[in-house]
């Protein structure tokens, strides 16, 4: 059996501004991970966020792209530097990837 792992990113769909993310932004990024690995699976459903820095709270609006590749140092680091692009890209303070294993029967 070969180990498998599920990567979740949560990309906001507005940017610290206030200004809409735009959809042709978000498309590339998913292409981006297809690209890389065959796949991609895109929710279309909005996730609200509610978080606290330095005292302020925000309200953000996201967006989940999930991708089930092999479990790898390769892929993980790949995904690591996807989400360091993407921070750097949208001027995020931080963006969430999650990894967990996963079974495939």
């Amino acid at each position: 059996m070969s180990r498998w792992r599920r990567f979740e990113v949560l990309l906001p769909l507005g940017l610290n501004d206030g200004r809409p993310v735009p959809r042709k932004l978000l498309g590339e990024a998913i292409r981006e991970i297809a690209a890389q690995f065959d796949a991609a699976s895109y929710e279309t459903q909005t996730i609200e966020g509610h978080w606290q820095h330095r005292g302020v709270w925000f309200r953000d609006k996201l967006s989940r792209i999930f991708v089930d590749v092999p479990d790898s140092v390769k892929n993980r680091k790949w995904m690591k530097q996807f989400k360091a692009r993407w921070k750097a890209r949208l001027e995020q303070l931080e963006i969430w990837l999650i990894s967990y294993r996963i079974e495939i029967e």
